[in-house]
């Protein structure tokens, strides 16, 4: 496991696992490397040379107990038990109670939110950015975990990885209006910014999200792709970059 990846510290069962890959400790090269011009660690398909992202994804394979689920992300609010799913399901949340099993998404800027059930008995994790949230990922991700688990008041425990900061994250009227039909306090996480433009909080509607599913339990957050380049991928910094990974299972 390179030491520049994230291992969330949130107090969880010794069964549940997680990690958050950044950019550095793969192959890629250009706007898909390590900032300092090593290998990078992109794990996304999209422009970077698909024999090296699959070399990435055989290193990052080598820490967990098998190949991730990769998900077929369309930054919607669709979520997949990744025991029955077939090859690339089209989702954007993965959720398992089967250990050895890998859920896994790819951001690079939209919001990673690992989540379990606080006795280990299964685990899950959603891609939310805006369009996500606003179509409820999140509250989709709890209800499914705890349905798979078969306790509708199953403790749920969350963890937000990094993510595009409110100081970066600048989104028009629409993007408001869309959380505000979601979350009724949503005004609550923007600030008006030049132009009828606003900035905007993503970990705070998350915690919003999560606070609809009554998932109290929520740690991390913070972490901005946008301002730390040396660490992260992000696609509003650089337009065309790689895709970082945040995993969680349970160990059998």
């Amino acid at each position: 496991m390179h030491p520049q990846w994230i291992v969330p510290q949130w107090p969880v069962p010794a069964n549940v696992q997680a990690l958050i890959t950044t950019r550095a400790g793969g192959f890629s090269r250009g706007p898909w490397g390590a900032a300092d011009g090593s290998g990078g660690m992109n794990l996304g398909m999209g422009g970077d040379d698909v024999a090296v992202v699959q070399r990435n994804r055989e290193l990052l394979s080598t820490d967990l107990p098998q190949e991730p689920c990769w998900l077929h992300q369309v930054h919607g609010s669709a979520v997949v038990d990744i025991a029955g799913a077939q090859y690339l399901p089209q989702a954007d949340a993965a959720i398992t109670t089967r250990a050895g099993l890998v859920c896994c998404v790819l951001v690079a800027d939209c919001l990673p939110v690992l989540l379990t059930d606080a006795r280990g008995r299964g685990v899950g994790v959603a891609h939310a950015g805006w369009r996500g949230l606003a179509g409820g990922v999140i509250q989709n991700a709890v209800a499914a975990l705890r349905a798979a688990i078969g306790d509708s008041e199953a403790r749920i425990l969350a963890y937000l990885g990094p993510a595009i900061g409110p100081r970066h994250f600048v989104v028009g009227p629409e993007v408001l209006s869309a959380m505000r039909e979601r979350l009724p306090t949503a005004q609550s996480a923007f600030v008006a910014s030049a132009a009828g433009k606003y900035r905007a909080d993503l970990f705070a509607l998350a915690r919003q999200a999560l606070y609809q599913v009554q998932v109290e339990d929520v740690f991390g957050g913070g972490d901005c792709t946008v301002s730390e380049p040396l660490r992260f991928y992000s696609f509003r910094r650089d337009g065309v970059t790689g895709r970082q990974a945040a995993l969680v299972w349970l160990q059998a």
